[in-house]
């Protein structure tokens, strides 16, 4: 399966739960809640280039499925992980106490990231 395209965020759950838990400071999660971000994916075998556009904020992450890579976190922390695809459509990576699963659907992409007790969904479609 190919993961490139655009997608935008259509929904999100415990946003701002999630965002306090890593330590987001809380002007930072008032000015990001209502946001629609876009998401770029660019795929070329197993190395992705991911684009996160969110208000003027950009992140750009770079890594190859099962390498070890340092990625910026959305508090703009760097961080060092390994991406594993599960099936066919499930990219997975845990960091800092954090399992991140973003999961591919046709247009739809639902990505979950849980830390603890809290689990923050955000649903995004193609563009």
């Amino acid at each position: 399966m190919n993961f490139s395209g655009k997608y935008q965020v259509q929904t999100q759950e415990n946003y701002e739960a999630f965002m306090k838990a890593v330590g987001m400071p809380d002007d930072i999660i008032q000015k990001g809640k209502d946001i629609k971000g876009v998401s770029e994916i660019v795929q070329n075998g197993k190395h992705f280039k991911f684009t996160i556009t969110a208000g003027s904020k950009v992140i750009q992450n770079e890594f190859t499925l099962g390498e070890e890579c340092e990625m910026e976190f959305m508090t703009g922390e760097k961080i060092k992980a390994v991406v594993q695809l599960e099936g066919d459509n499930k990219l997975v990576t845990t960091f800092k106490g954090i399992k991140s699963v973003t999961e591919f659907n046709g247009d739809t992409v639902t990505s979950t990231m849980t830390k603890g007790d809290i689990v923050f969904k955000r649903v995004s479609k193609r563009i």
